[in-house]
């Protein structure tokens, strides 16, 4: 591997780490201000371990597990890695929801608060 292309995986993973601990204070704040914390995951996944407060409706159920909240609520959605929460906050954008926050994977949230 030449020694560009380790320099920029290095830069990288310092951005993505950067980006991650913005997402996960943000979302904290959020939180804080009052912003219904969702998790995403699994039932067996939430069951394993959530975060105290969040409601889990696993993003299969997310075209219909948002049906009774306000659109202009805000909201943080978390999941494992990121990746579902991001897809649920993309779908909820679609369907007119206007606060929503993907908060990331529930460690980064854990280590950030």
């Amino acid at each position: 591997m030449t020694l560009r292309k380790v320099i920029t995986l290095f830069l990288t993973f310092i951005a993505f780490s950067s980006f991650a601990e913005n997402r996960a204070d943000l979302a904290w704040q959020k939180v804080e201000q009052g912003a219904l914390l969702v998790d995403v995951r699994t039932p067996q996944e939430f069951e394993t371990q959530h975060l105290e407060s969040a409601l889990n409706f696993p993003l299969n159920t997310v075209n219909v597990a948002f049906n009774n909240i306000d659109k202009d609520r805000d909201i943080v959605v978390y999941c494992r890695s990121g990746n579902r929460s991001g897809q649920a906050e993309r779908y909820l954008k679609q369907i007119g929801f206007t606060n929503v926050h993907n908060g990331g994977g529930m460690e980064e949230l854990i280590a950030a608060k």
